[in-house]
């Protein structure tokens, strides 16, 4: 939509890049918390859903912290300490390495649009569930989690995954899969369970609808892109890495400028956000005589 396109231009600058890095540190305390409990006096859980998680009530006697210490409950599995530590460390690494990867393909800012919706949807549902349905609930990261694997899932099908560590499957059959559980979920579970999927699919879907120009940072593109970084191995002092196709702009004329390539040209073409949607897009054939003219202008240098 042309509306979030102007709102990234203008905003852009102030996303937080590598966010999930940040927010997989959050989930590292949780887990070294639930860890330390083990061993003391005290329980994580009971300090989490006292003082820390999302609960209406709380919020609206003043304690706004928790919309940014519900975040520190990590990803649990398991019913004994050790399963909980070992699926604990490996989902941190999981989800930091989906995190990472849709940073790369969508950029940082629509990362953290992604990303910070889902906190501002689970705190609306939270506050709504109390206010309008009468009902307390205490809402958790299990479904941004779940969102943020949905969405990988979307953007990359054909990716494997080894269920187990043996078993290999798609991502899309993953993603088929996920979505049959919210269904049960929904069907079956309370009003608390069909409040964060409600609010986690709808932060999917409102998200791919803002950002229908996503194609353009297709996989495709970002498998071209690291294809073009292999080949530039070598990069002659105070040269650059990136310019614009149409303005010939650099990372040094601002190194706030970021860069994309068009998935709709031929050939690897880079163009500044303020020329990405705006640029004539290159033909085959006008690559091929660009190319032409390249090697002219070469032969009669020498």
């Amino acid at each position: 939509m042309k509306f979030f396109r102007d709102f990234e231009r203008k905003y852009a600058r102030y996303a937080i890049h590598n966010l999930m890095y940040y927010i997989v540190i959050l989930y590292a305390i949780g887990l070294a918390l639930t860890v330390m409990s083990w061993n003391m006096n005290f329980s994580f859980v009971d300090l989490y859903y006292n003082y820390l998680a999302l609960d209406a009530p709380m919020l609206l006697r003043g304690q706004i912290w928790r919309i940014a210490t519900f975040l520190i409950y990590p990803p649990s599995f398991g019913m004994w300490q050790f399963s909980t530590l070992f699926f604990g460390v490996i989902a941190l690494f999981v989800y930091y390495s989906l995190g990472r990867t849709l940073e790369s393909v969508w950029g940082s800012f629509r990362f953290n649009v992604f990303f910070f919706m889902g906190v501002v949807f689970q705190v609306l549902a939270c506050l709504l569930g109390y206010l309008l349905f009468h009902q307390r609930m205490i809402l958790t990261t299990g479904y941004i989690n779940l969102s943020i694997f949905l969405v990988f899932c979307i953007s990359f099908p054909d990716t494997m995954f080894y269920v187990f560590f043996v078993l290999p499957v798609k991502a899309k059959w993953l993603a088929i899969a996920d979505l049959c559980v919210y269904g049960y979920s929904f069907i079956f579970g309370n009003a608390a369970s069909r409040c964060e999927i409600a609010v986690s699919l709808a932060n999917v879907i409102i998200f791919f609808l803002m950002t229908r120009g996503t194609a353009r940072f297709s996989p495709k593109q970002a498998k071209r892109r690291q294809e073009f970084r292999r080949e530039v191995k070598i990069m002659p002092q105070g040269g650059t890495r990136h310019r614009c196709a149409v303005c010939g702009r650099t990372e040094r004329d601002n190194p706030d400028l970021e860069f994309r390539y068009c998935s709709k040209c031929a050939g690897s073409y880079e163009y500044c956000l303020d020329h990405l949607y705006t640029h004539q897009h290159v033909t085959a054939e006008g690559a091929e005589n660009e190319k032409d003219e390249n090697h002219l202008h070469n032969g009669s240098e020498q």
